[in-house]
């Protein structure tokens, strides 16, 4: 079951970044907005069909549960920290290496990616207990 949810949940951050960049892009091309406007849509954009995405694809919660958007946030806010962290993290021990940027950038992405699918799992869209209380 997990693996299953891990795999979904994977294709679903990868439409996630889709949907950001696109909403990103296009809004920067018509020129609707400026960049740093258009950014902040495009993650939002992403943010909110990350959350619908997980919670109905991924995590097989078809009703809204009480709660579950304040924890997705409290997840989405620490695995942003964590992945700020490890990349600065991991540029300082990879000064010296050739691509250290993009180096940096992936496994800062992995550690976030791992924790925000554990948040998301065991916090924010957690298995509902029997009788149906969480």
């Amino acid at each position: 079951m997990i693996k299953r949810e891990f795999f979904i949940f994977l294709f679903v951050g990868g439409l996630t970044v889709s949907f950001d960049f696109l909403a990103y892009q296009g809004l920067i091309l018509t020129e609707a907005v400026d960049v740093g406007t258009a950014k902040a849509f495009g993650f939002v954009t992403g943010t909110l069909f990350s959350y619908f995405a997980n919670r109905i694809w991924t995590f097989g919660r078809k009703k809204h549960v009480s709660g579950s958007v304040w924890r997705f946030c409290v997840v989405y806010v620490s695995t942003l920290v964590v992945n700020v962290f490890v990349n600065s993290l991991a540029l300082m021990i990879l000064i010296d290496v050739w691509n250290a940027i993009q180096a940096a950038f992936v496994i800062a992405t992995g550690a976030s990616a791992a924790l925000n699918f554990l948040g998301m799992k065991y916090f924010v869209f957690k298995a509902e207990k029997v009788g149906g209380q969480q």
